[in-house]
C-alpha cells in the first residue's frame, strides 16, 4: 500500500535512556512513526518495548532524551498530557473497573455531557454499543466483571477507539482473541490508518505483524536494533534480530503414534447445563492434546469443571480407568490433575510474593515441619524445579513482578509439577510471551509429555495448536464438533470451520 506521508514524522523519540534502579531498561532507544501507517514494534519480555511505549504515553519519565511530537519537542509528565496530544495506549494487561458497566468503563473520563448538569446515559449507552459493535455486539449493560478475559479485552480496545487520538499504541491487543475476533480488530486497524491515524503495534505474532504493519522496529536489551519496511523482510529475519542468534525450531518434534497408548484422563458426558454440554474425549499418556475454538465456545469452562473449579451436573472423570471424585480443585490436585489460568496476573501467580512461595503454594505440606514452612527447605525444593523448567531470576526469595512474562509463566508451570501431576491443563499458556520464551515453554510441554504426563492445551493461536499439539479437539458452543489429528487436515482453515460450526465440505461447496 503506498501511503502519502509528510516529511517530518507524527512521532519521534530520539536517545530515550530510562534505568529502574541498577537496572538500565532503556539504553538510547530510537522511534518514528509517521502519518497513516501502522508500525510494529516487536521484541523480547525485557526489550524495552512497553517502557519505551509507556513513556511516549507519560505513565513513565525518560532519564534523558528527547519526545518530538509533529516537529515540536514535548514533554509528556501524564496520561492525560499525552491525550491532549492526540496520544492514546490500549495496555496489554487489562485495567477495567469490574463493578461498572461497559458503557461506563468505555466514557469513564466523561463525568457530564457539554452544557448540563447530568449524564445522558441513553445516549452514553448508544455511543458505547455503536462502539462495541465495531468488535463484538456485547450489550454494554454487561458488568465488565462477568465477562470472559477476552471479551474484557475486547472493552479495552473499544475503550481506546473512543478517544480522540492521532496516535493509537496497541501492546499485544491480540493476546486474548481468537483468530475471527483478530481479523475483524485488523479490519478497524486498516480502516484507521486509511484515515491518516498513526498506529504503534507491539506484537510477538509474526503472522500478524506481516499481514498488517507496513515498518518494524526491533529492540533488544533496551537497544535499537533495526527499522526497516516490512516488505524488506522475512518473519525469519526478524525472530533473528529479536532473539540475538538464529532461532531454527520453534515446535519441538510431535510424539510417534500414540493411538495405541492408553488414556489417563477420560472424560464422559460432562454437562454443567449452561455452558457445555455432553462432552466427551481422551487423554493420552505421553499426548499433547489441544483445545480450539472461538471466543465463548466452552473451553475454558470444560478445563475448569474436569479440574473441579467449576460445577457440573453431569459426567464421569476417570484417571488411569478409575472413576475419581473432582468436586473442587484440592481433590483435583490430589489425583494428580492440575490446572493453568488463562489470567497469569489475576490468578496465575501471586505476582508480589516470592518466587518460592509461588512454586510451593499448590501443597505447602511439601515444605513444611510441625505444620510450618521450613523456609531453607522451600528454596532448595523450589529452586530444583526452578533449574527444571529453565526459569532466569536474580534470587529464588525476589518476587514474581521482578520477572518477565515468560519466566513468570515457567513459575506457574513449576508450581503445577510440584505436586507431580498426571494431567496438567494449560490454559493460554504462551500469551504475552516472546518468542524465545515461547520455544523453551513448548520444549519443556513435550519433555512432560514424554514422560508419560497427560498434557492438554486450550490457545486461541492456531498455529500454536497446530504446530504443538498431537491431535486438536474443536469446540461449538459447548460441545465437541471435530477431532483434527496431525496430517493434512489439520489446518487453520480447516480448523476455524469447525469452530464456527459449519462443516467442511459445505464450507468448500460455498
Amino acid at each position: 500500500m503506498d501511503i502519502d506521508v509528510p516529511s517530518v514524522p507524527r512521532l519521534r523519540l530520539e536517545n530515550i535512556v530510562k534505568s529502574f534502579r541498577p537496572v538500565r531498561a532503556l539504553k538510547n532507544a530510537q522511534f518514528d512513526l509517521r502519518a497513516g501507517e501502522i508500525h510494529a514494534l516487536a521484541g523480547e519480555n525485557g526489550a524495552g518495548k512497553s517502557t519505551l511505549m509507556n513513556i511516549v504515553d507519560g505513565i513513565l519519565q525518560p532519564d534523558s532524551g528527547r519526545i518530538i511530537v509533529d516537529g515540536q519537542e514535548v514533554s509528556i509528565p501524564s496520561p492525560s498530557a499525552a491525550q491532549s496530544l492526540g496520544i492514546g495506549l490500549v495496555h496489554q494487561e487489562i485495567a477495567l473497573c469490574p463493578d461498572l458497566s461497559i458503557a461506563e468503563n468505555l466514557f469513564m473520563s466523561v463525568t457530564a455531557t457539554r452544557g448540563k448538569l447530568f449524564m445522558n446515559f441513553k445516549d452514553l449507552r448508544r455511543r458505547a454499543q455503536e462502539v462495541m459493535n465495531r468488535l463484538q455486539p456485547i450489550p454494554v449493560d454487561t458488568r465488565v466483571g462477568d465477562l470472559s478475559i477476552s471479551q474484557q479485552q475486547l472493552v479495552e480496545i473499544a475503550k481506546a477507539l473512543t478517544l480522540d487520538c492521532r496516535v493509537l499504541i496497541f501492546d499485544e491487543p491480540t493476546a486474548a482473541l481468537t483468530e475471527p475476533e483478530a481479523q475483524r480488530l485488523f479490519g478497524i486497524l486498516r480502516d484507521l490508518r486509511a484515515k491518516g491515524m498513526s498506529l504503534v503495534y507491539i506484537s510477538h505474532r509474526m503472522a500478524e505483524i506481516f499481514a498488517l504493519c507496513d515498518r518494524i522496529t526491533v529492540m533488544r536489551d533496551g537497544n535499537h536494533v533495526s527499522t526497516d519496511a516490512i516488505a524488506d523482510l522475512t518473519p525469519e529475519v526478524v525472530v533473528n534480530r529479536l532473539v540475538g542468534r538464529e532461532l531454527s525450531r520453534l515446535f519441538p518434534p510431535k510424539a510417534e503414534d500414540l493411538s495405541g497408548k492408553p488414556p489417563v484422563l477420560t472424560v464422559g458426558a460432562l454437562s454443567d447445563g449452561h455452558r457445555f454440554n455432553d462432552v466427551a474425549f481422551e487423554l493420552r499418556h505421553g499426548e499433547i492434546l489441544g483445545f480450539a475454538g472461538l471466543i465463548g465456545a466452552g473451553r475454558t469452562e470444560i478445563a475448569e469443571a474436569v479440574c473441579g473449579l467449576r460445577a457440573r451436573s453431569s459426567g464421569e472423570i476417570a484417571l488411569n480407568g478409575v472413576t475419581v471424585p473432582q468436586r473442587s480443585y484440592d481433590q483435583s490436585i490430589r489425583n494428580g490433575i492440575v490446572y493453568l489460568s488463562e489470567d497469569r496476573k489475576g490468578s496465575g501467580v501471586f505476582v508480589d510474593l516470592p518466587i518460592s512461595q509461588n512454586v510451593t503454594a499448590l501443597r505447602p505440606s511439601l515444605v513444611s515441619r510441625l505444620g510450618l514452612i521450613d523456609q531453607s527447605r522451600e528454596r532448595d525444593f523450589a529452586d530444583a524445579l526452578g533449574r527444571k523448567v529453565g526459569l532466569k531470576r536474580g534470587r529464588i526469595t525476589d518476587p514474581v513482578s521482578s520477572l518477565s512474562g515468560g519466566n513468570q509463566q515457567k513459575v506457574a508451570i513449576a508450581r503445577m509439577l510440584s505436586v507431580n501431576p498426571s494431567v496438567i491443563f494449560l490454559d493460554e499458556p504462551t500469551r504475552g510471551v516472546d518468542v524465545g520464551a515461547k520455544a523453551e515453554i513448548y520444549e519443556i510441554l513435550r519433555g512432560l509429555a514424554s514422560s508419560g504426563t497427560g498434557i492438554a492445551v486450550i490457545s486461541s493461536e492456531l498455529p500454536e495448536l497446530i504446530g504443538l499439539c498431537d491431535r486438536i479437539l474443536v469446540v461449538h458452543e459447548g460441545r465437541i464438533v471435530g477431532e483434527v489429528t496431525d496430517g493434512p487436515l489439520m489446518t487453520e482453515e480447516h480448523i476455524i470451520t469447525l469452530a464456527s460450526g459449519l462443516q467442511p465440505q459445505a464450507c468448500a461447496a460455498a
